[in-house]
């Protein structure tokens, strides 16, 4: 896996630092935030593979993804300032981004193979961020204990 290159599209950095720089510190520092938005997605896709709304090679990929982000891989690419502007939506959209290119590797696609496998048609099927950001911030501190 080529570490050079990151895990994020085009909605962040470039929009997301780009709009919110206030604090300088990246949601990657925070392990447990990080670890938590990860098992949302993971849950997410489990259920969404049980609903049939998503194949299972999809699911497996995604899946194993969000499994190495909770294990403490990939935190690097997790860029998007601690503090933003409005409902969380560049941290959902790092964490959609960080886990379909990484999900696209393990399916042996480039990363940024959308048609193959799209952080929101996928990755954040049946998803918003007003929903999945508050569980991820309330389950944080509890994944740190």
């Amino acid at each position: 896996m080529c570490q050079s290159k990151p895990f994020m599209g085009v909605h962040n950095p470039l929009r997301a630092l780009e709009n919110f720089p206030i604090s300088g510190i990246p949601i990657g520092q925070y392990g447990g935030l990080v670890r938590a938005l990860a098992e949302v997605k993971l849950a997410a896709v489990q259920t969404n593979a049980e609903l049939g709304l998503i194949d299972p090679e999809r699911t497996q990929a995604i899946s194993k993804a969000c499994e190495e982000i909770i294990a403490g891989k990939h935190h690097e690419h997790f860029v998007v300032d601690v503090i933003q502007g409005g409902a969380g939506t560049s941290s959902n959209m790092n964490v959609n981004e960080v886990v379909a290119n990484r999900a696209l590797e393990i399916l042996g696609s480039a990363r940024g193979d959308y048609q193959t496998l799209h952080p929101n048609e996928h990755v954040n099927i049946g998803q918003s961020t007003n929903d999945g950001l508050p569980v991820g911030h309330q389950a944080g501190p509890a994944v740190l204990y």
